[in-house]
């Protein structure tokens, strides 16, 4: 698949990871194109999956969600079964912004977003140690976010 982006292809995917309100016209001309071109290719950038959808970068703090905390996860077991029920069951825990399954001593890592310490304590409690097969975890909590892309 990367095979298929040209230049420009790789300009608008980065223009657009910057600022996704960009209008065609804007997009255009920082791509060297005129509108009609970049839109037919952002469309097929759309359909062949390398964009998936557009957000707006919201201010945590602000909402009251600025406690970051990093969970690593081990499971009792590690079979596809296993692995299947843990992947669908976190896609419901809210707080749970990200999950990655790692090559490393532990299976999962989880980024937990909540309001502070004691919210997480109880989404750690209640909800994260009660997903399938949850074995152990090891709670790593952010004092400050320096990058955050």
């Amino acid at each position: 698949m990367k095979d298929q982006l040209d230049r420009i292809d790789r300009n608008i995917l980065a223009a657009l990871s910057r600022d996704g309100r960009l209008s065609m016209a804007e997009l255009a001309a920082k791509v060297g194109l005129s509108k009609t071109p970049v839109q037919a290719r952002v469309k097929r950038l759309e359909q062949e999956g390398f964009i998936r959808g557009y957000s707006a970068v919201v201010d945590h703090e602000r909402m009251g969600e600025g406690h970051v905390a990093f969970v690593q996860v081990k499971l009792s077991d590690t079979r596809s079964a296993a692995l299947d029920a843990f992947n669908r069951a976190v896609q419901d825990v809210r707080e749970i912004e990200q999950c990655h399954m790692m090559a490393a001593s532990f299976d999962y890592l989880l980024k937990v977003r909540t309001r502070d310490i004691a919210a997480y304590r109880r989404v750690l409690g209640e909800r994260i140690s009660g997903l399938p097969h949850v074995a152990q975890t090891s709670t790593f909590v952010a004092m400050e976010t320096v990058k955050d892309r």
